[in-house]
């Protein structure tokens, strides 16, 4: 018994390394997609997401989460430190979709309410202790990792800021919508495929232990499935933009991967090869359908967030009870649906008013002088590339 006791807490704790190493994959990702005049304010808000994230889940959040419940084939502290690793996930979708316009400081108040309250509510319905258990209102659904508990959470929190925020200055002008170019394609690249390797400790590791022959199938089915959802995304938005444009958008083939690899979260270890294949093309697709269509509504998203974490969240929620369908187990499409809707619901009309509040106090905005000079300036005092021209 001691053997599987040590053997699932070392991989929990491997499984912890690969997740935190998604910090930096958020801050790579998002350093390269926004202009070099912000990208020391990215890195500042998605380091100060990691400590101020951790900490109010660490003294707050879970608690509310799971009471005293620990998973008892291993260390309680490594079960604890795998929960503190997903914390802040949910609030990197959030920061990045408002990067260029975000303040530093009422963006780190909402990480406190955040880590410390709606991301630990989600928890208690989903996978803790459950406080709306046996109610009208129980949420019933398989998300094994959290594609609707971590990433679609992540989208709504998102969205309410957007629409609290609005866009970054000179986005949308008159009927036309301005492409503001990427600015460091090698740091993007090199983000997502930090976030792909750390998908692998985020999926596997939720399997809960290794120490078995039935679990160390499970986890490689896990990770292979993330695997395969990753690559059929890249490869579905590689071959429609270029049916369409005739180009190969690196940027556009990465966030299609990445959708694959929310989509596939869900349900990892209940799917099949040819599920994952399905699943991971249709988040590819999803991508390349969302990302114009949010501009269509000038809900400006910088590094694609929503079309990434919302949707596919939602899609990869739903495939669950459409490839996984087992109605003796209770998964069926329409107790997907339902933890999906009241999740929404939920996260949303909460991080509205909490940020509505916020922002009435200390706006969540930078003003257009300070978006022009860029939020590295006014937030941090330091440049990132302070021997460039800042592009305007």
């Amino acid at each position: 018994m001691d053997t599987a006791y040590v053997i699932d807490t070392f991989f929990t704790l491997f499984s912890i390394t690969l997740i935190i190493l998604m910090v930096p994959g958020f801050a790579m990702l998002e350093a390269g997609l926004v202009r070099t005049k912000n990208v020391s304010s990215v890195l500042t808000v998605n380091v100060m997401i990691y400590a101020v994230a951790s900490m109010a889940f660490i003294l707050i959040g879970y608690t509310l989460a799971f009471g005293e419940l620990h998973n008892e084939s291993m260390s309680k502290w490594a079960f604890f430190m795998f929960q503190m690793a997903f914390v802040g996930k949910a609030i990197n979708i959030m920061s990045g979709g408002v990067g260029e316009r975000a303040k530093l400081f009422p963006l780190t108040i909402f990480t406190i309410v955040m880590g410390g309250f709606i991301y630990p509510a989600v928890v208690n319905m989903s996978w803790g202790v459950d406080w709306i258990k046996g109610t009208m209102f129980d949420i019933n659904m398989v998300d094994l990792a959290g594609s609707t508990v971590i990433h679609s959470t992540g989208g709504w929190a998102l969205l309410a800021a957007i629409l609290v925020i609005g866009a970054r200055k000179g986005r949308y002008v008159g009927n036309q919508i301005r492409v503001i170019p990427a600015s460091n394609i090698p740091l993007v690249v090199l983000g997502a495929m930090l976030l792909w390797i750390g998908w692998f400790g985020f999926n596997g590791g939720s399997v809960g232990g290794i120490s078995t022959k039935e679990l160390a199938d499970s986890v490689a089915l896990t990770i292979f499935n993330t695997n395969v959802a990753g690559l059929a995304g890249a490869i579905s938005v590689g071959v429609l933009g270029y049916i369409r444009y005739r180009l190969f958008d690196i940027t556009m083939i990465l966030n299609g991967a990445l959708g694959g690899l929310v989509a596939v979260t869900a349900g990892a270890h209940l799917f099949t090869l040819y599920d994952a294949v399905v699943v991971g093309l249709i988040g590819g697709a999803l991508v390349v359908l969302a990302v114009p269509l949010f501009d269509r509504f000038r809900i400006d998203d910088p590094v694609g967030a929503l079309s990434v974490h919302l949707v596919n969240g939602i899609w990869g929620t739903l495939a669950v009870g459409i490839f996984a369908y087992d109605a003796a187990s209770g998964i069926t499409f329409v107790n997907q649906l339902k933890g999906v809707g009241e999740i929404a619901i939920f996260v949303f009309v909460v991080s509205y008013a909490v940020i509505y509040l916020i922002n009435k106090f200390i706006p969540f905005r930078a003003t257009d002088e300070e978006q022009v000079q860029g939020l590295d300036v006014s937030e941090c005092g330091l440049e990132a590339y302070p021997e460039f021209k800042r592009a305007i």
